[in-house]
């Protein structure tokens, strides 16, 4: 996600980029990002670590899919361009609250923890959102860590049920989309071609994801789940949504995290979610790879 935002400077104003514990601890997840930035070229942009875990609930990791630092099939290191100081959820209220009024798009890739906090803290910060775009959840996919949750959303279920109800415009992007865009074996040798550092780290982790996902789902490769969601903001054309009502179960221990999509309007229950159901998975890879090639 990282790679193809930091790569579409004329689209997009990227004020700061915040971290929170998620794939692996808080620790990795700011480094990673660091590391990310120095990569493409872009240490301009400042990077603020946020919540260690939770909001009220003890932190699960999914090392057994990232590997042990997060991006395994890349070289690792620590990074020259400085954490900086402010934490991310202050970051956040602070950036906020000096813009525009509907100015502000946030686009969260992992547990919604840190924007919830936020928004709990200071509630006034919502009139700057022009809109949230976020990936998690799923409805026809099911789950991915539990046989009805998504990942983002069972690792913080409370802070997906305060962004579902905050008000402001939603676009989600669940299993149900990111599961359409598979790195083949064929697209992987796409990106090695771009013979450049960052085709480099991208076929190395792809191939690192590719060695889970493609066993755990029978299918042709790993589905890209993050970049789907700066896809969507520069080519929304590449999608197909529906405006639904969507909750998230933070009582059951059977359902914890399930996003109950009412898809066909069976409810009275008010839409508050532009659910993307579709991709044109070719259209989406021919925009990550030219974006990627300069």
């Amino acid at each position: 996600m990282l790679l193809l935002a930091l790569a579409s400077p004329d689209e997009f104003d990227i004020l700061g980029i915040t971290t929170v514990a998620g794939n692996v601890p808080l620790e990795l997840t700011q480094r990673n990002a660091r590391i990310m930035c120095e990569l493409a070229g872009r240490t301009d942009i400042g990077v603020f670590a946020g919540c260690e875990k939770p909001l009220r609930r003890p932190l699960i990791t999914a090392e057994n899919v990232h590997g042990k630092t997060g991006i395994d099939g890349i070289d690792i290191y620590t990074p020259k361009m400085p954490l900086q100081n402010l934490h991310a959820v202050d970051f956040i209220i602070k950036t906020l609250l000096e813009a525009k009024e509907n100015s502000v798009t946030l686009v969260p890739t992992g547990p919604l923890t840190n924007i919830a906090m936020a928004i709990e803290k200071q509630p006034g910060i919502l009139s700057a959102v022009r809109e949230i775009v976020m990936m998690g959840g799923a409805m026809r996919e099911g789950g991915n860590t539990s046989p009805c949750a998504e990942f983002n959303i069972l690792e913080d279920p409370d802070a997906a049920h305060i962004i579902m109800r905050c008000g402001v415009p939603l676009t989600i992007l669940p299993l149900d989309a990111t599961h359409q865009v598979l790195v083949s074996r064929e697209r992987i040798e796409q990106f090695r071609q771009l013979a450049s550092p960052v085709g480099d780290a991208i076929v190395g982790m792809m191939e690192f994801f590719n060695r889970f996902d493609s066993k755990k789902y029978g299918s042709e490769g790993a589905p890209l789940h993050d970049p789907c969601t700066i896809a969507y903001l520069l080519q929304p054309g590449l999608f197909q949504g529906k405006m639904c009502n969507v909750e998230v179960e933070t009582e059951s221990p059977l359902t914890m995290g399930y996003t109950a999509v009412d898809f066909w309007r069976v409810t009275n229950r008010s839409p508050n979610a532009n659910w993307i159901y579709q991709v044109d998975a070719e259209g989406f890879f021919a925009l990550l790879t030219e974006r990627l090639k300069s």
